[in-house]
């Protein structure tokens, strides 16, 4: 890291609160990013198949400015519904855009498919949601098995047979008066590689489980067969967050550079079988250039997806990074 950045922790950014909870049976959950206030927001989101929640609100050209909280979670579009408990907290506690009748929170929400691991019916509900809320209160900066990474797998090219453990993960630096940090939930369909120094991490197992199989590789022999049927549970989901003041338009253009960190660490991303949504979210007022918050996004963002994968904890028939019988 450059002598001129800091590492911090997420949670140490002003003007949010990150709040998580699972079923640990099920192997799914959800994420909660909480403002202390409101927040400009916007989304950058590259893959085919995204499960998601008011993100017109994030357009452009949409009349809304500020979001009230982003939702992160598994269960696939089941999990959508989570979203209707973080507006029950949001309400029960007066936060909303005031319409002159009710106060209507604004929530925006991603699911990502873990469908395929743990318990098919175990989904992330309303309740949940609420209760991620509840532990915002905490402020935790946790990573692993924990929310909306609870359920996450990564290396999927071939379906569950070859795939390993992932999680959450968060990262985040200080430049100057500046703060970006990044949370993400990692399932993707690609492998993982260290954003430093290029080396494969976690990804595609082969058949003997004793070494890596090469994802991209495969996809590549692949071009040739007329069939698009590639493993279709994955999407990586994630936010950055900063302390810089930007509107939801210069977010949109930070969520689109952050993208970037996924690019520089999961190789195959951004598939038709991948639903990849990042967000940025901004509640400051700290003045900064857009272009170094967005390279700084892309950054953190590529570290927190190998956080992620390295803090992952392995369930049975799916090893973790930490698990594997041969050096990485």
């Amino acid at each position: 890291m450059d002598d001129f950045l800091t590492e911090i922790p997420l949670n140490s950014i002003p003007g949010f609160r990150t709040g998580h909870a699972q079923d640990d049976e099920g192997l799914t959950g959800c994420t909660v990013i909480l403002a202390e206030t409101d927040m400009a927001a916007g989304v950058d989101v590259r893959g085919g198949g995204p499960a998601s929640r008011e993100t017109e609100l994030l357009s452009p050209v949409a009349a809304c400015e500020r979001i009230h909280a982003l939702l992160l979670g598994g269960g696939s579009a089941f999990g959508l519904r989570a979203a209707e408990g973080v507006m029950r907290f949001l309400e029960e506690n007066g936060r909303g855009f005031d319409t002159g009748f009710a106060r209507v929170p604004l929530v925006c929400a991603s699911c990502l498919y873990d469908l395929g691991i743990g318990d098919a019916h175990a989904r992330p509900d309303a309740d949940m949601g609420y209760r991620a809320c509840l532990d915002s209160r905490h402020n935790r900066a946790v990573c692993g098995n924990v929310g909306a990474g609870t359920g996450c797998t990564v290396g999927k090219l071939r379906g569950a047979a070859s795939m390993m453990k992932s999680g959450l993960g968060c990262y985040a630096v200080r430049a100057g008066e500046i703060m970006v940090g990044a949370i993400v939930a990692v399932n993707a369909l690609g492998d993982v590689f260290d954003i430093d120094d290029g080396r494969r991490i976690a990804g595609m197992l082969s058949p003997d489980g004793q070494r890596f199989d090469d994802s991209e590789q495969a996809l590549f022999r692949a071009c040739a067969r007329r069939s698009d049927n590639l493993f279709t549970g994955n999407t990586t989901i994630g936010a950055v967050v900063t302390n810089a003041r930007f509107d939801k338009t210069r977010l949109k253009k930070i969520a689109a550079m952050a993208q970037n960190g996924l690019a520089r660490t999961i190789r195959p991303v951004h598939t038709s079988a991948d639903g990849d949504t990042v967000y940025a979210l901004s509640s400051g007022d700290a003045l900064a250039n857009q272009d170094a918050v967005g390279t700084l996004a892309a950054y953190v963002m590529g570290k927190a997806v190998n956080v992620a994968v390295r803090s992952a904890q392995g369930t049975p028939g799916c090893p973790a990074a930490r698990d594997l019988p041969f050096r990485a």
